[in-house]
This record gives structure tokens, C-alpha cells and sequence, in this order.
């Protein structure tokens, strides 16, 4: 008897360590693109059996297929045969010829309508976006949703939900999402004080086992405020004390929202109807959320979702048409830049054929190994010609990637495999000369008061600090 229990023991030991191998390598093998990536999770479920299962379940697993898939197909057709009005009526006469293709590429890889009529503003930090996103909420007659990755319990915390509670107590239809971690950016939440004030509230994916927890590493880093269905407000900033430059601390950051306005609010609000119904089951249909639209500007925009529930890598796709479509610049300012290797070569190739690029990061980065990750990047960059900049004692957190002199893209996405592939992100592509402009003109500002990363800086570095910095760089898919 007893030799028989020490073979079933036997058996258990080897037996479900093997199953749980074989499992995670037939998902592998069959959602995986990337072969690098799929030796090194094989390597790693086999080599290292039950914990190699284990973490490859928290942070391998990169696709989903989520309730609001078929409804978002039908969403998507009803959508363009609403916004049909505002389509241009000639791509040619509308986006400049060099920008057409990419405006083709945009539409196939994004399922989303390029929009006319729009007006888009520049909010530069918190200090000018917060108080007209409150009065917005104030002046709110018949919805407000919001989406956010953080929802801090600070002074802003909590300004945004009395405002809120001010709404409902007017009757104001709310809908509040907030993804699971980012809300635990602060301790204690700001739980307590949304029951209080009976705001209806969801967190986006909140590690409920067995149907999420695979899928704790993908998060909601959207930021989407829509007010009655008419003006959004969309960008880089979550609701933190932090982007409000006039705060003390350590560190200042540097960030830009904008106001939108137009057609393109309808494409927005769908964008958050579809995370809402993903996280709660309930459908935001019709009146009060959408309002038909208004032509309010002269900007051609289209927002644009990508997550991990869509076929393509949207975003991706997308940056990587527009690195080939630039003409004679590319500007980028982002606070995490660690590309995969497409992206890293397509710049490399527009600056040998003679595009100026020019790319301006914090000097001081809030993740270290991001900031060791972007470094071992740099010094191929630097040395093909893309002019690289840090910029001094403040925490650039802004969001931007401009082409030439009339194609802007903004949002929440960062230029890493977090936001490109891990993340549910909503960006917003404009053409637009005057607002290519003013951002032009921003990004001047900064770019002359950063420092320049040159090529001899980078080829000094000590061997601890180039090996520190590669040894990051491995990690550069879950940053």
C-alpha cells in the first residue's frame, strides 16, 4: 500500500508539472507572433515547470477575448452610418498627398472613420486642463463619463468627485471607470468617498479568479472624459495633484490633454461604452450618452483604440505607417521610449534617408528600468542621427508624435511594448496645420532647454552601467 501511495506521489510530482508545460506551450504556440518570445516562454514553462506555469499565467498570456468584441463590430457599423454626415467627402482635397496613405492605413488598421468638423485645443498641464474639466463637469445637463488609470486620493481626488456628486444631485447621468491598479496608486482609495457619494463606479479588471487573473498584466490606461455626449477631454493626464505644476514636489512633470469637440466625441464615447460594458454588462446606448454631432472646427481627427482584445497592435501599426511616411520631420516626446525592434529600425531608416528626427525624454524618469531600458536603446539612435534630448529637472509624462507640419498623434500611449501591446490605450490622430503648429511650438520650448545625449556621452558609459542597462533591455517586452 504504501508503495503504491509513493507512486501516485510520484506520479502527481511529475505528472502535473508535465500537463501544466504541455498547456502553456500549445497557447504559446498558437497566440504567440513573436517567435523571440515564444522560445524564451518555452524555455521558461519547461526549464522551470510550475513557477514557469505560473508566471507565464500572470504575464504571458497578452490577448483577450472580451464580451464587448461582437458588440463592438456591430457598434463600429452603426457608428459609420451615424457619422457618415462628417466623412470627408475627398480624401485627396481634405489630407495632404504625402499623409493619404497613412490616412488609408489608419482606417484599415483602426476600423474607425476619419472625421471632419472637429475643434482640438492644447491643454498644458494640470494647472490650465484640470479647471476646465471641472467646469465642464459643472456645467454638465444630461451625462458625464469618465475613464481613468489613476483616480489619486489627493486635493484633485477629491475635487473631481464632489463635482461628480454635484452632477448626480442634478440629475446628471455618470458613469465612473477606473482600472483596478492604477487605483491603488494611493492608499486608502477613494472608495469610501464614491459610496458616499452614490457615484456609480466600476474598476476595469479586477483580479477575480479563475476568469481574470490571467490577465492581471493588462491594464486600462485610457483617459476619457465625455460630457453630454458633445466635448471630450483626452490626453496624457490622470486625475492627480501631480500634473498641476504649481504642487510641491520633487520632481514637476510636464504634461498636455486637450478639449475635443466635434464628431469625433461620438467615436470617444463609443471607446468608453465598450470598456464600461466589458467591465459591468451594461450597455450605454442612445440618449442621454450620444448626442448628434456637431461641426464646431475644421480639424480631420480620428480617435483610435488598440488593446489587447484586437487583432492587430493597432497603435503600432499605425506609427510605424507614419515613421514611413514623413516627409522631412519627426518629433516625438514621450516619458517611457523603449521600442521593439521594428519601431527602433524604422526610425533608424527615415534617418538615413534624410528625415531630421528628433526625440525629447525626461531626465528624470519615475521607473528606473525603464529609464536603464530606454538608454541601451539610444546609442544606435544617436548614432544614425536621431538627435536625442533629456529634459532637465522636470518629469516629461506628455504624449506626442508630430509629422512634418501637419499630422499630430496624441493620447495615452507611450512608445513601449506596455502600451502597444499589454494596454487598453486611446489615442487621437489630427490633421491639422494650425494645431501642428501650436504644438510645433511647445515642443520647440522644451526641446531647447533640454540637454543633448551625444554620441561620445554614450560610448564613455562605464561597462557596469552598459551591461545594467542591457540587462534591462531584455525585459523591454513587459515594460
Amino acid at each position: 500500500m504504501t508503495d503504491l501511495l509513493d507512486l501516485v506521489i510520484i506520479l502527481l510530482l511529475v505528472g502535473i508539472p508535465l500537463i501544466l508545460s504541455l498547456v502553456c506551450s500549445i497557447h504559446i504556440l498558437l497566440t504567440k507572433r513573436d517567435s523571440r518570445a515564444s522560445i524564451a516562454w518555452m524555455g521558461l514553462v519547461w526549464l522551470a515547470p510550475v513557477l514557469g506555469a505560473f508566471t507565464y499565467l500572470l504575464f504571458g498570456i497578452n490577448r483577450l477575448h472580451s464580451r464587448a468584441t461582437e458588440w463592438k463590430k456591430n457598434l463600429a457599423d452603426h457608428r459609420r452610418d451615424s457619422l457618415q454626415p462628417f466623412l470627408p467627402d475627398m480624401l485627396a482635397q481634405c489630407v495632404p498627398e504625402p499623409m493619404q496613405t497613412l490616412s488609408r492605413l489608419a482606417d484599415k488598421v483602426s476600423n474607425q472613420p476619419l472625421l471632419a468638423g472637429n475643434a482640438i485645443t492644447p491643454l498644458f498641464n494640470g494647472d490650465e486642463a484640470y479647471p476646465r474639466m471641472l467646469a465642464a463637469i459643472d456645467a454638465a445637463e444630461q451625462s458625464i463619463t469618465l475613464s481613468t488609470f489613476i483616480l489619486r486620493n489627493d486635493r484633485l481626488g477629491k475635487q473631481f468627485i464632489d463635482a461628480l456628486s454635484r452632477a448626480a444631485k442634478r440629475q446628471v447621468a455618470i458613469r465612473l471607470l477606473v482600472d483596478y491598479m492604477g487605483f491603488r496608486y494611493s492608499f486608502p482609495t477613494l472608495k469610501k468617498r464614491l459610496r458616499t457619494a452614490e457615484l456609480h463606479y466600476a474598476e476595469f479588471m479586477p483580479p477575480n479568479w479563475p476568469r481574470t487573473m490571467p490577465f492581471l498584466n493588462l491594464r486600462n490606461h485610457r483617459k476619457l472624459l465625455i460630457i453630454d455626449g458633445r466635448i471630450g477631454f483626452t490626453g496624457g493626464m490622470n486625475i492627480s495633484d501631480h500634473h498641476c505644476r504649481n504642487k510641491r514636489q520633487c520632481v514637476p512633470i510636464e504634461d498636455i490633454h486637450f478639449v475635443v469637440e466635434g464628431p469625433v466625441v461620438t467615436e470617444l464615447q463609443t471607446i468608453f461604452t465598450e470598456d464600461w460594458y466589458s467591465s459591468t454588462g451594461e450597455k450605454l446606448e442612445g440618449h442621454p450618452w450620444f448626442s448628434p454631432p456637431e461641426t464646431p472646427g475644421s480639424t480631420l481627427a480620428r480617435a483610435i483604440a488598440d488593446g489587447p482584445d484586437d487583432r492587430f497592435n493597432t497603435l503600432r501599426q499605425l506609427m510605424l505607417g507614419a515613421i514611413g511616411s514623413a516627409q522631412t520631420r519627426i518629433r516625438i516626446m514621450t516619458p517611457y521610449f523603449v521600442p521593439d525592434a521594428s519601431l527602433e529600425e524604422a526610425l533608424i531608416t527615415a534617418s538615413l534617408r534624410g528625415i531630421q528626427i528628433q526625440l525629447l525624454l525626461p531626465g528624470r524618469n519615475n521607473l528606473k528600468l525603464v529609464d536603464w531600458a530606454c538608454r541601451h536603446h539610444l546609442l544606435e539612435l544617436v548614432r544614425q542621427g536621431v538627435e536625442v534630448r533629456f529634459g532637465p529637472e522636470r518629469f516629461i509624462h506628455s504624449k506626442l508624435f508630430m509629422l512634418d507640419e501637419s499630422w499630430t498623434l496624441f493620447g495615452s500611449a507611450n512608445w513601449d511594448n506596455r502600451s502597444l501591446v499589454l494596454n487598453f490605450e486611446c489615442n487621437v490622430e489630427c490633421y491639422d496645420d494650425w494645431l501642428t503648429q501650436q504644438l510645433n511650438q511647445h515642443f520647440d520650448t522644451q526641446f531647447a532647454q533640454a540637454i543633448p545625449v551625444t554620441l561620445s556621452e554614450l560610448q564613455q558609459q562605464s561597462l557596469p552601467v552598459r551591461l545594467r542597462n542591457a540587462a534591462a533591455g531584455l525585459l523591454s517586452p513587459y515594460l
